[in-house]
Formats: C-alpha cells, structure tokens, sequence
C-alpha cells in the first residue's frame, strides 16, 4: 500500500521529465529562428525586438535546464 503513491509519483516525474525536454527543444529552436530573423532585420528597431525574443527564449531555455538538473537530482 505505501508503494503505490510512489509509483504514481515516479510516472508524475517521467512524464514531466519529457514535457521539460520538449519545451527545452522548443525554446532553443525559437532562439534559433529570432537570431536568424535579427541577421535579416532591416530596421534597428526590428533587430532590437528580434534579438529580445531571442534573449528571452535562451532565459527560458536556461530555467528550464536548471529545472531539469532539480527533476534529476530528484529522482536519486
């Protein structure tokens, strides 16, 4: 009976292990494509704004590793 509710716990986990990769995914590729998008502006204020997204997905991208360093430590 009290292994049950650990086990529950440990697919929560898994399934949020792969959601934290996938938005990692997600967050590098919008990095990518707002980099590329701040090389072919042809306005500084379209740069600008291209390369804030950019910044704001590498942030994103960076939480979310830590979160996936905290998910591993977690899971030892």
């Amino acid at each position: 009976m009290v292994d049950r509710p650990r086990r529950r716990y440990g697919l929560v986990m898994a399934d949020e292990h792969h959601k934290t990769e996938e938005l990692k995914i997600v967050q590098a590729d919008r990095e990518a494509t707002e980099r590329e998008a701040a090389r072919s502006a042809v306005d500084e204020d379209e740069v600008a704004q291209h390369e804030r997204r950019a910044d704001k997905a590498r942030y994103l991208r960076e939480k979310l590793e830590e979160r996936e360093d905290s998910e591993r430590r977690l899971d030892e």
